[in-house]
């Protein structure tokens, strides 16, 4: 069976986004579209807000794509332009469907250590589900099935491990997302199909993809080339984000909060926008 190499490291680069959200970023929207059906991967670590009282993702417009909140410390409320709101907190994760058009806000709140800690994904809707009506999937942390086995000790939130689903379904990508953390001298194995795309963030410790290989160390993001199976090894113990999807092979055009197939639907999206009509 073919193992999966390392084809890209990468290391985030920390930018400011919103009101003063501290973001390391490994993956941004980009035409070359090499992580398809992923487009957007941040690790944000709430700061001091810079531009006033007023902190995190204040409301904003999405459409074409699919945005994914996963918390570890601290907690976000969220709002929308459609009368949805909630808070999710430590462990929890919200999978919102943007379709045709929506705006929401996402606001940081620290714990009592004054920690806010989480990874926001974006994913791809193929050009048939572009305008689709909006939706959110929201998740609790006790809702999320665990999985030990080995040393492996996996958060399932989307995708199948043998006979336990994680209970974020019906998404276009046919993704797999894990939060996986290996004891001191464990390795990991998951079949994948070979031509997904796969990733892994690593944010505490170290790990390597192959026995002998280089061994990676945390806050680190792993693009891994085609093959049927991950393998990870850990001597010292690690946890990391392990994402898989099916590309879609479509054009993209991406523009700010917006990914859609052509320029054209772009300038409609900012028409929609102006005019009022964006959110139905």
């Amino acid at each position: 069976m073919s193992i999966r190499t390392i084809r890209q490291i990468i290391q985030p680069k920390i930018v400011i986004e919103g009101a003063g959200v501290r973001l390391r970023r490994s993956i941004s929207p980009n035409r070359t579209n090499l992580f398809d059906p992923f487009l957007l991967f941040d690790h944000f670590i709430f700061d001091y807000p810079i531009e006033g009282p007023i902190s995190g993702f204040p409301m904003h417009p999405h459409r074409g794509i699919e945005t994914v909140t996963y918390m570890l410390s601290g907690s976000t409320h969220h709002r929308d332009s459609l009368g949805n709101s909630g808070t999710i907190g430590p462990g929890d994760i919200q999978w919102m469907t943007s379709g045709r058009g929506i705006l929401h806000e996402e606001m940081p709140r620290q714990d009592n250590n004054g920690r806010v800690n989480g990874f926001q994904l974006w994913v791809n809707l193929p050009k048939e589900r572009k305008m689709v009506k909006p939706q959110y999937q929201e998740v609790a942390s006790e809702s999320i099935p665990q999985i030990d086995y080995l040393g492996s000790h996996m958060k399932l939130i989307a995708g199948k491990i043998k006979n336990t689903e994680g209970p974020i379904t019906d998404i276009s990508a046919n993704p797999l997302y894990i939060d996986l953390s290996l004891d001191n001298h464990s390795v990991f194995t998951q079949n994948t199909n070979s031509e997904d795309t796969v990733f892994a963030y690593i944010f505490e410790g170290g790990c390597s993809f192959s026995e002998y290989g280089e061994t990676v160390q945390a806050t680190t993001l792993v693009h891994l080339n085609k093959g049927k199976q991950v393998k990870i090894f850990s001597n010292t113990g690690v946890r990391l984000i392990l994402v898989s999807g099916t590309p879609f092979c479509e054009p993209i055009a991406p523009y700010g909060p917006f990914v859609m197939n052509t320029q054209e639907e772009i300038r409609q999206a900012l028409k929609d926008l102006r005019e009022g009509t964006f959110v139905r």
